[in-house]
């Protein structure tokens, strides 16, 4: 193999091992409100069903910045994410937040689209149910 091809694979398998984008697989969540709440950050006040896995990730927030004009759209109507009204798709990526000096590895759901709307079944984790 010639250098500048070994240098090429190099580079982008280190891109890839290193990007939290390429790195975390996406699934279907319900993300809402859960209910708890706290008086110290962080707080686990909302949770993502992973629909694909049927895991509950508590403590995560969600980036929709990623999210398609017309799913935001959506989104800012309504409290339909918090209530857990609706399916989204995307990945759940682990972010370093400090809160009074202590770090903290975080979840976060980044959200890519809107798939559907939730089932009853699929909302039970959350506080609206």
């Amino acid at each position: 193999m010639s250098g500048l091809r070994v240098a090429v694979l190099i580079v982008a398998t280190s891109s890839i091992c290193t990007s939290p984008s390429f790195a975390a697989a996406e699934s279907s969540y319900v993300y809402c409100d859960n209910g708890l709440r706290c008086f110290k950050a962080p707080c686990p006040s909302s949770s993502a069903l992973d629909l694909g896995t049927g895991t509950i990730i508590k403590g995560v927030s969600i980036d929709t910045s990623g999210l398609p004009r017309a799913d935001k759209a959506i989104t800012a109507q309504s409290d339909v994410l918090y209530s857990g009204k609706i399916v989204v798709r995307g990945s759940i990526e682990h972010r370093i937040q400090t809160f009074a000096g202590k770090e903290y590895s975080l979840p976060r759901l980044v959200a890519t689209r809107i798939v559907r709307t939730a089932k009853d079944s699929e909302r039970k984790h959350c506080s609206s149910h």
